[in-house]
């Protein structure tokens, strides 16, 4: 793992250095007002995002695809769900290993690429820190569902599923702004769902918006097309959705794995 991210930040630093090497060689038509430096950058770092979140989740999926149900085939869960440590300390203790891993490891990667971008194109996010905290969030819900779904399925079915459920989330959001672009309200609807049902494709989808949050007139209008652009679920209320979700998810993985025959 230490390896991938060390090639996926050198990667990302040739990038970074090639096209903001050819930055002053663009020049738009007199009629097309566009900030290249900030749309080059938006959408690089963008793409670090969507890498970040991406080996986060990867991470986390490793870490407790076989918690529960990998475990206990290999007989090694039975001794431990005995006093003095019990079922619901157990995965409460796995869940805090496992996102205090991941947590560190996203924001080391997601301030590593965002000091990439600065030192190479002189351009950083509008805001700094909190893109990266809710990277991290998205990470931890991914940890929450990857626990859940342990106590049911084996730890390749896991695996599969909870990627399954990854690769849906940003789906979705590609599909969102889609349907913005196209004004298609269909489409803008189902993403909203999506969106909400997978709150950490929200979370991303929110990271995005602010890194580019003062970006206006057509440049601004550029970024919210997308991939990397801005989110059409951001905000208060999808944070605060994240939080129930997460604490709804571990609620149900304690009762369901108190209930487990081992």
């Amino acid at each position: 793992m230490l390896l991938l991210t060390a090639l996926f930040l050198f990667l990302f630093w040739l990038a970074n250095h090639y096209v903001f090497g050819e930055l002053q060689n663009i020049t738009p038509p007199a009629d097309v007002h566009v900030d290249t430096r900030t749309f080059a950058g938006a959408f690089l770092m963008g793409l670090a995002m969507f890498a970040t979140l991406f080996l986060g989740v990867v991470l986390a999926v490793f870490l407790t695809l076989g918690a529960v149900s990998g475990d206990a085939e290999r007989g090694l869960l039975q001794p431990l769900v005995v006093r003095p440590i019990g079922r619901s300390t157990l995965l409460l203790s796995r869940f805090l290993g496992a996102a205090g891993v991941c947590v560190a490891y996203v924001l080391v990667v997601y301030f590593g690429a965002m000091t990439i971008t600065g030192v190479a194109g002189h351009w950083w996010p509008d805001v700094i820190v909190w893109p990266g905290l809710e990277l991290a969030g998205g990470v931890i819900i991914v940890i929450a569902l990857s626990l859940l779904g342990s106590i049911f399925l084996s730890s390749t079915a896991n695996g599969i599923a909870v990627f399954m459920l990854f690769g849906g989330g940003l789906v979705a959001g590609l599909l969102g702004s889609i349907g913005h672009a196209l004004n298609s309200h269909a489409i803008k609807h189902a993403s909203t769902i999506a969106a909400w049902a997978l709150p950490f494709e929200a979370l991303y989808q929110d990271a995005l918006r602010m890194i580019t949050e003062s970006a206006s007139g057509l440049t601004g209008f550029l970024l919210q097309l997308g991939p990397f652009g801005g989110a059409y679920v951001h905000g208060w209320p999808i944070r605060v959705w994240a939080v129930v979700y997460l604490v709804g998810v571990g609620a149900l993985a304690l009762w369901a794995f108190s209930r487990k025959d081992l």
